[in-house]
C-alpha cells in the first residue's frame, strides 16, 4: 500500500495524475512535457560535451598508458594542436565516424583491461598537409635544418625513393621521449647509406653534398690552416678519407622484429619481398622505418678522441680465403668438400696456438698466433709431429709442378689454331685451372688437404685433356703423392704405423695385388674417388681392368 502511494506521488510530481474510480483515467499535465524537454536538452548537451571532451588531449591522458605520449606532446611545438587534429585526418564524415569507433574500441579495451602497453596510432599525410598546417610545405624550395642539413620535401613525398613511397611519419617520428612528431634521422641514414658502404668504400645516395654544404671557413690544426673546398674540389679528396667511421651499422631487418607483431608463418614468408613489405608498412600504415630496421649511425667527429676504427677499413676480407678453403668450396669445377675440422666445429684457436714472437717485442705491433705441430699433437697424439710442415712442403712442390705444366699447355695451344672452337674451349679451361691454382697459392691448403688435393688432381686432368687436343705431351705428374691421392699413406698413415697400401685386396671376388699396382705408378685416383677422411669411394669398373688384364 505504501509503495502505491509513493508511486502516485512520483507520478504527480512529474505531471502524471491517475484517477482510480469506476473508470481509470490518466491525466498528463504541462509539467510532464517541460520535464521531458528538459531531459532531452540536458542529454543532448551532455552528449555534445562528452564528444567535445573526448577530442581533448586531457581525455587521452585519462588512460595511464598514454601519459608518456601526452608529456611528449605537451613539450613539443604541437602542444596547441589537439590530438584528433592529427590522428583524425580530414575527409568524409564516414571516415571520421570510423576513426571515432576505433577510438571508442580503445576505451573499451582500457576499461576491460585487454589493452596493450604499446598503443599504436597512425598519422596520415593529409592530416599534416591540411589547410592551416603544412599545406605549403611542398611548395617550398630546399630548407636547411639542424647543423646545416639541406632538405627538399617535394621529391621525398611525391616521388618514389629507392622504390619506396615515403610518408611524413617516415622521417617525423610520431612519438619520442620528450618529443612529438620530431625528425628522426634514422630514416635518412637508412635510405642514404644502406647498401652503399662496403669496407673502406662509402658512396652515399646523392653523395655527401646532397645534404651537406662544403664548409667555407678554414680550420686550423696546430700551425697549419686547411680549407675544405681545396681538398674536395681541387685535390679530389673524398670526405671519408679524413672523416673516419662516419657511418656505423648495416640497417638490416631481424626476423625477431617481425615476430614482435606477426606470428603467422605465411606473413613471415614475405620477409624477402622488400617492395611489398614497404608498401604494406610504410605506404599504407605509415610505420616508421626504425621500427623494423637496425640502426645506422652517422656522425662527423670534430674532437680528438681515442681512435677506434673498424679493421676492415684497411684489412678487408683478410681471412676469406682461409674460411673458404676450410668450408671446402671456392674452386671452379670441383665438388664441395668440407674439411673434417670444419665439420667438427674446430675453432681457429684450436690450431693457431703459437705466439708470433716475444710479447715484449710486440708492445706496439700487436700479437698474432700461428699454426704449429703442437696444435695437431694435442688432439691427434705425438705421432703427428712434423705432419703439418711435411704437407706444406709436398703441396707447395705439387703446385709448382702444375704451374710449370700450365706454361707447357699454353705454349702448345699458342702453336695451334687459336680460332678453332676446341682451342677456344681449351683456353677457357686453362683460365679455370689458373683460377684454382691461384686459390691454392693464396690460401693455406693445410686447412683442407682433401679438397686441395682434389683441386690439383682436377687441374692436372684438365691439362692432360689439352695435351690430347694438341698432340703434344706434357709433364707426367701421376707419381706425385698429392696429385695421385697417395698423400694419405705417405703423410699420415705411415706416421701412425698404419700399413698402407695393403699387399692384397679383394675385387670382384678375386685377389688383387694392391701394393704392386701402386708401385707400378698407378694413381690412387685411378680406382678411388676421395670425398673426405675415411670416405674413399671405389670408382673402378671391371671393364677398366680388362684394358690391361684378361680376367
Amino acid at each position: 500500500m505504501r509503495a502505491n502511494e509513493l508511486l502516485k506521488k512520483i507520478l504527480v510530481f512529474i505531471g502524471i495524475e491517475l484517477t482510480l474510480h469506476e473508470k481509470k483515467k490518466i491525466s498528463i499535465k504541462r509539467r510532464f512535457f517541460i520535464i521531458l524537454f528538459s531531459l532531452f536538452v540536458g542529454g543532448l548537451l551532455l552528449l555534445i560535451g562528452a564528444t567535445k571532451y573526448s577530442t581533448s588531449p586531457s581525455f587521452c591522458r585519462s588512460c595511464h598508458i598514454m601519459e608518456p605520449y601526452y608529456q611528449a606532446w605537451a613539450g613539443s611545438k604541437h602542444n596547441k594542436v589537439n590530438c584528433v587534429d592529427c590522428h583524425y585526418p580530414p575527409g568524409k564524415p564516414e571516415d571520421h565516424l570510423w576513426k571515432k569507433f576505433q577510438s571508442l574500441s580503445q576505451v573499451a579495451k582500457y576499461v576491460t583491461r585487454t589493452y596493450s602497453s604499446r598503443p599504436y596510432a597512425e598519422v596520415e599525410d593529409s592530416a599534416c598537409l591540411r589547410m592551416g598546417c603544412h599545406s605549403t610545405r611542398l611548395l617550398k624550395s630546399k630548407v636547411t635544418f639542424g647543423k646545416g642539413i639541406m632538405f627538399d620535401h617535394k621529391p621525398h613525398l611525391t616521388e618514389e625513393r629507392r622504390g619506396r613511397h615515403l610518408r611524413c611519419t617516415s622521417c617525423h617520428s610520431q612519438a619520442m621521449i620528450g618529443e612529438h612528431i620530431k625528425v628522426t634521422y634514422d630514416t635518412c641514414y637508412l635510405c642514404h647509406f644502406k647498401g652503399f658502404k662496403e669496407g673502406r668504400e662509402l658512396n652515399p645516395l646523392g653523395g655527401c653534398t646532397a645534404c651537406h654544404t662544403i664548409p667555407e671557413k678554414e680550420f686550423k690544426i696546430q700551425n697549419t690552416s686547411y680549407n675544405h673546398k681545396d681538398f674536395v674540389f681541387k685535390k679530389g679528396v673524398k670526405c671519408q678519407d679524413c672523416h673516419l667511421d662516419s657511418v656505423a651499422g648495416d640497417g638490416e631487418v631481424d626476423k625477431d622484429r617481425c615476430i614482435a607483431c606477426h606470428n603467422q608463418p605465411e606473413k613471415l614468408e614475405k620477409l624477402k619481398d622488400g617492395i611489398a613489405l614497404h608498401n604494406e608498412h610504410v605506404t599504407k600504415h605509415y610505420i616508421a622505418c626504425y621500427r623494423c630496421h637496425k640502426e645506422i649511425k652517422h656522425s662527423i667527429k670534430t674532437t680528438v678522441k681515442p681512435l677506434e676504427t673498424d679493421c676492415n677499413v684497411c684489412h678487408s676480407s683478410m681471412h676469406n680465403g682461409s674460411k673458404t678453403m676450410l668450408m671446402g668450396n671456392g674452386a671452379i669445377g670441383v665438388p664441395a668438400m668440407p674439411s673434417p675440422m670444419y665439420l667438427a666445429n674446430v675453432n681457429c684457436v684450436g690450431c693457431h696456438v703459437i705466439p708470433e714472437a716475444d710479447k715484449d717485442k710486440l708492445e706496439f705491433k700487436g700479437q698474432t698466433y700461428k699454426s704449429s705441430d703442437s696444435g695437431c699433437i694435442k688432439c691427434h697424439s705425438k705421432n703427428y709431429a712434423g705432419v703439418l710442415s711435411n704437407w706444406k712442403n709436398i703441396s707447395s712442390a705439387a703446385i709448382g709442378k702444375i704451374q710449370e705444366k700450365i706454361k707447357q699447355a699454353e705454349g702448345a695451344l699458342d702453336a695451334g689454331d687459336r680460332n678453332a672452337a676446341a682451342y677456344k674451349e681449351a683456353y677457357k679451361k686453362i683460365a679455370e685451372v689458373k683460377h684454382n691454382i691461384a686459390f691454392l697459392i693464396q690460401t693455406p691448403t693445410e686447412h683442407n688437404v682433401y679438397y686441395a688435393s682434389q683441386i690439383m688432381h682436377k687441374a692436372d686432368s684438365d691439362l692432360e685433356s689439352i695435351s690430347k687436343l694438341t698432340g703434344k705431351s706434357l709433364k707426367n705428374l701421376d707419381t706425385d703423392s698429392v696429385l695421385s691421392g697417395h698423400f694419405c699413406a705417405t703423410l699420415c698413415h705411415s706416421a701412425l704405423g698404419v700399413k698402407v697400401p695393403a699387399d692384397e685386396v679383394t675385387f670382384k671376388s678375386k685377389k688383387m695385388p694392391h701394393k704392386k699396382h701402386i708401385d707400378s705408378g698407378l694413381s690412387c685416383y685411378t680406382c678411388h674417388a676421395f670425398g673426405s677422411h675415411k670416405a674413399v669411394k671405389l670408382i673402378i669398373k671391371e671393364k677398366d681392368c680388362l684394358a690391361c688384364h684378361d680376367l
